[in-house]
């Protein structure tokens, strides 16, 4: 089964079975289950689902693998002939999820 929810802002295309990289869900921590039940969309072919907004009832579970950092992105702006440089970085906290399954 198929669908696309809604999680941290973004809407995702799911199978079961998939492992997602999303941003990090505070408090939670390794080996805990998600439920996301902001679904959009569910089924597929003519049996599929189609929310306004939400399907209700629908449920994705899924199971916290681990919470960590991407990679370091340097954020440098200059203004040329004014003596303005200034760098600054950053790392995007990171949860893998494991889409464990789909239900109606």
């Amino acid at each position: 089964m198929k669908a696309i929810i809604e999680t941290q802002g973004q809407q995702l295309i799911v199978h079961e079975g998939d492992v997602l990289l999303v941003n990090r869900y505070v408090g939670s921590k390794a080996g805990d289950v998600i439920n996301l039940d902001k679904v959009l969309w569910i089924g597929e072919g003519p049996a599929a689902k189609i929310g306004v907004p939400y399907v209700d009832g629908a449920v994705v579970k899924a199971t916290l693998l681990e919470n960590k950092r991407g990679k370091k992105i340097c954020v440098f702006k200059k203004k040329r002939r004014q003596g303005y440089e200034r760098r600054r970085g950053h790392r995007q906290e990171l949860s893998v999820i494991k889409i464990e399954s789909i239900s109606i």
